[in-house]
């Protein structure tokens, strides 16, 4: 089963979706991969909540998802990734794919500035 790591623009989009109870490109993306193994990360969370209005209905909404901890081997890897990069990412972003790939998983969102140059590790939910 694939993994995917839900950043915090995918996440945010479903949301709004809910809140409004109209389906969009994050549902959308849900029917098209049935079963997937779905993550948020404390970087995800972090973002999601800092511009929520109801924290609570946030988090509850995250508890349908795996959680991710970020420890040695992401920093480890954000550090390597920032250091050898023509081009820095954000911080947030830099940590993000350093846990996507210490998971092995497929970074799920709309931010193809940050994240498109990951080429089959990244999926942009609103390009179908």
């Amino acid at each position: 089963m694939k993994r995917y790591l839900l950043d915090s623009s995918f996440l945010i989009d479903y949301l709004n979706e809910v809140a409004s109870r109209q389906a969009g490109p994050a549902h959308a993306w849900f029917r098209r991969h049935p079963g997937a193994e779905l993550w948020v990360s404390p970087v995800t969370s972090a973002e999601v909540l800092e511009g929520a209005a109801d924290t609570g209905a946030v988090r509850e909404a995250f508890r349908a998802f795996r959680w991710q901890t970020i420890g040695r081997q992401h920093a480890n890897r954000a550090a390597l990734r920032q250091s050898r990069a023509a081009q820095r990412m954000g911080e947030n972003d830099a940590w993000q794919v350093a846990v996507a790939e210490c998971m092995d998983a497929v970074i799920v969102g709309h931010d193809p500035a940050a994240f498109e140059r990951l080429g089959a590790g990244y999926d942009d939910h609103r390009k179908r």
